[in-house]
């Protein structure tokens, strides 16, 4: 098979196919798949020690995130944005900077559909996380953001909250061409901060209108 059990069942759950607090089977899924129990019985495992599913005796279902979970992931993705930047500002090359200007460029030219705009809000972090030049730091941060993309909301279907995004990506870019270690750690953890603050009011609204299903960055 080109894709595996494991990838083919980490995307479902990704993409909201196999929805938080969904059951599944061993048996159901080897059918589904067209595959023996062996390999779906070592996704399942793979897929647990990322944490995104659970077992529950001797069931199986997608794990479900509390609100609490998701400011958590949070408050640990700012130290770690942070951390990134701070080593984007000292060990990026050229090719990085101009990357980080091309991701940046893509999210101006994005439109006003939030999909669009998260999609391209994650290029430009997964850029940043790599200019850092520290596979540690890229594969936490990359581990943390599963956990956020896998749900259907976003902090930028809000225009403010979108421009202020743009302006904040200006100034981290120019913080790490001017190698400004502390400028650019300080600008990153403010603005992870804000996605968090951000976060928290729309917890909270849903929370009010009775829905309490929680998402993405």
């Amino acid at each position: 098979m080109s894709t595996t059990v494991y990838e083919r069942l980490r995307g479902a759950i990704l993409d909201g196919t196999l929805p938080p607090g969904q059951m599944v089977s061993e048996n159901q899924l080897a059918n589904e798949f067209g595959a023996s129990r062996t390999p779906v019985r070592e996704a399942l495992h793979r897929l647990e020690v990322e944490m995104l599913v659970e077992r529950i005796g001797r069931t199986v279902r997608v794990r479900t995130t509390s609100p609490e979970e998701i400011l958590d992931i949070y408050e640990v993705r700012i130290t770690l944005e942070g951390a990134a930047a701070r080593g984007a500002a000292l060990r990026a090359t050229e090719f990085d900077r101009a990357r980080l200007r091309a991701a940046n460029a893509s999210m101006r030219a994005a439109g006003n559909d939030p999909g669009e705009r998260a999609a391209t809000n994650r290029e430009f972090h997964e850029t940043l996380w790599h200019a850092s030049h520290s596979p540690t730091l890229v594969d936490l941060l990359k581990r943390l953001n599963v956990h956020l993309i896998r749900y259907p909301t976003t902090t930028l279907e809000d225009d403010e909250r979108w421009r202020t995004v743009l302006v904040e990506h200006d100034a981290m870019i120019e913080a790490i061409e001017k190698r400004d270690v502390a400028r650019a750690q300080s600008l990153a953890e403010s603005h992870m901060t804000g996605a968090r603050e951000v976060r928290l009011e729309m917890m909270t609204q849903r929370v009010a209108k009775g829905v309490h299903r929680e998402g993405d960055s």
